[in-house]
């Protein structure tokens, strides 16, 4: 099927350009943060975090009176991204040069994590890098005061939160009360995909955020110019059908389902023996390297594949060293991989990211679709494809497959918003010349109506959580029962995505949720539409509206459902049958009428009567006229129901 999503680039070279420093343009963003106690980093994948943390804890270690720097990663195979660095020679004032004894994530350091990292503390040496799994470990035999005056860095952050098991979370609220360590923490996306917070809202308020957005990063670039996102459906075997979108002249990454997922077929090994087979025939297997030698069946050319899939760790060490020193684009063609190769992994030639099974958390979708945004010369587009299963109308696990297609048509559009440019929304007064500011440009669009946040809260979620906030919104199983079309835009705008947001930040004003709700729903609307130029006019394509840029009010978008395009995608994408399947599946879920829903229908219902002369029809086969039917009963019965009180 076509894309979902298909982003064009401008191939700046900004993002890679250094300055006097070395820095990349990320990089500068957040060494300018050096000094804070806390310090959050949110980039992208390959925009260069782990380089970033370097010359901070540097700078830390030697300009801030910081005795030791302690990096933690989520598996061993990212801990080489800290590994000695030279950085002088490209202009900085000194090198990251941790000593291998203290990369507890190489193989043959010492058998015991835990005692290295308390022999680390007692030494003289000022850098370690170990795993998430160590640090808490270790935690476990320190007392807090041991990390006063060092750094703490928090590689793949996301894996924290607040929930009272995870043990992660629990080392970071310990440190922060009693102890006066620093703290860096680094990821592509603060949005975890479940209802647990990173962090408290006490918590997050100390740290100061260094934003750094994915489409700053691919805009320049040097090579890489278009990124698609689409999605296939199948039915049957996904190992059948994964070979009518693999296309074996890109270099791709496949990840298979987890074993607990609907889409998967039991047995990891058999998958990947018959998506092999699928290739073609495999010739051998290197001893030294664990690469498997297939000779394509398509066109008899030796393809080099990797399985990271097998459990056997020697053999797995061998094909992830193998991997880790690629060094041309032909010395691998296909990875296969389950749990691994999506954080921190680095194969700058990858082309294409394949996936199986709808992925709950738009961090995992970041991350996969990361793995094929490396900027290199063997590439001018990269693709990220998910391969999910169709519902099948007779199966009685229907609703659950249609509540994954939802989302994972939701997590596609929300990144079609994150991987697009961003526009600046400033309210427009009546008696304003459009000339009035001449600072405003060509990402400014004024908007009659609109709310600037009056708070600096409201002003910091808009301005660093905008997008993750959007997931959480987009994730709302009240808001896949309302997507299809079945409630009035004005109800999905006005009273269940302000509803998410009071419960997602509880101490916010109704001011300030209303603000914030105003620039969810506009981000939302503007980039879901198009924008194009007539004459010296600039108009906008938002739904069935057709609007001079000038003339937008916030009455008009919110009359506009930001989730439109996600059931237009499946009503095109799949067959009659399942669609029927769909909507009956979803009506079947419907939201409860609330007085809020009914009070924005009321006024719809008496132009409805107006205008055909008859009530709106339960029957209907109209989603929004069957809901006003819905809110005429529900009405009816409030009625009822206060005529008995009295």
């Amino acid at each position: 099927m076509p894309d979902i999503v298909h982003v064009k680039y401008q191939q700046t070279g900004k993002s890679k350009s250094t300055n006097e420093y070395g820095m990349r343009e990320m990089q500068q963003k957040a060494f300018e943060a050096r000094t804070a106690q806390y310090l959050l980093i949110k980039a992208p994948p390959a925009s260069g975090k782990s380089r970033a943390l370097m010359f901070i804890g540097l700078d830390k270690l030697i300009n801030q009176d910081i005795k030791k720097v302690i990096v933690a990663v989520p598996e061993r195979s990212i801990g080489s991204s800290f590994a000695k660095t030279e950085l002088k020679k490209y202009g900085f004032f000194a090198d990251w040069e941790p000593n291998p004894r203290y990369n507890l994530c190489t193989p043959g350091v010492e058998k015991s994590k835990v005692t290295a990292f308390l022999n680390f503390l007692e030494s003289d040496e000022k850098i370690l890098i170990c795993t998430h799994a160590t640090l808490r470990f270790a935690f476990d035999a320190i007392d807090e005061k041991q990390l006063d005056d060092c750094l703490l860095a928090i590689d793949e952050f996301h894996h924290v939160s607040v929930d009272g098991d995870n043990k992660l979370g629990l080392v970071l609220s310990s440190v922060m009360k009693k102890s006066s360590a620093h703290v860096v923490a680094m990821t592509g996306s603060f949005f975890r995909g479940d209802s647990v917070p990173i962090l408290l809202p006490e918590d997050e308020a100390k740290f100061t955020k260094v934003k750094y957005d994915y489409y700053q990063q691919l805009n320049g670039y040097n090579y890489l110019k278009s990124l698609g996102i689409g999605y296939h459906f199948y039915q049957g075997k996904y190992t059948s059908a994964i070979h009518e979108i693999l296309d074996e002249t890109k270099k791709t990454i496949i990840h298979i389902p987890s074993v607990n997922s609907g889409e998967s077929e039991k047995d990891k090994y058999e998958e990947v023996n018959r998506i092999v087979d699928g290739i073609g025939e495999l010739d051998y297997q290197d001893p030294d390297t664990g690469v498997l030698y297939v000779i394509s069946k398509a066109t008899g050319k030796t393809l080099k594949i990797a399985d990271l899939v097998h459990d056997n760790q020697k053999d797995r060490d061998k094909i992830q060293e193998y991997l880790r020193n690629v060094k041309s684009v032909d010395d691998i063609d296909i990875i296969i991989a389950l749990g691994m190769a999506k954080e921190g992994f680095d194969w700058p030639y990858c082309e294409h990211a394949l996936t199986v099974g709808y992925r709950g958390s738009l961090t995992e979708i970041i991350q996969i679709i990361g793995r094929a945004t490396r900027d290199s010369d063997n590439k001018s587009h990269s693709q990220f494809t998910n391969l999910i299963a169709q519902p099948d109308a007779e199966d009685d696990l229907v609703k659950l497959s249609v509540n994954n297609m939802l989302k994972a048509i939701t997590a596609s559009l929300l990144m079609e918003q994150v991987l697009a440019p961003n526009f600046k929304f400033k309210p427009k007064f009546p008696d304003e010349d459009d000339d009035d500011d001449s600072e405003d440009d060509d990402d400014t669009i004024k908007i009659n109506g609109f709310k600037l946040p009056s708070s600096q809260r409201a002003k910091d979620i808009i301005d660093s959580d905008i997008n993750d906030l959007k997931a959480k919104i987009m994730q709302d199983d009240t808001m896949l029962k309302a997507m299809p079309g079945n409630v009035d835009p004005e109800v999905i705008n006005k009273v269940l995505i302000p509803k998410i947001i009071k419960e997602t930040y509880p101490d916010l004003s109704d001011e300030e949720v209303e603000a914030v709700r105003q620039h969810v729903v506009v981000d939302s609307v503007i980039k879901n539409g198009t924008i194009e130029e007539v004459g010296d006019k600039r108009f906008i394509r938002m739904a069935d509206s057709f609007v001079n840029i000038d003339d937008i009010n916030i009455d008009l978008i919110d009359t506009i459902n930001p989730f439109q395009k996600a059931f237009e995608i499946l009503s095109k994408s799949v067959t009659a049958s399942v669609f029927k399947a769909i909507q009956e599946t979803i009506d079947a879920t419907r939201i409860t009428m609330t007085d809020e829903e009914a009070i924005i229908l009321w006024p719809k219902i008496k132009n409805w009567i107006a205008k055909t002369g008859e009530q709106p029809s339960i029957q209907s086969f109209d989603p929004q006229e069957r809901r006003l039917a819905e809110a005429i009963i529900f009405l009816k019965e409030q009625k009822r129901k206060a005529q008995a009180n009295e």
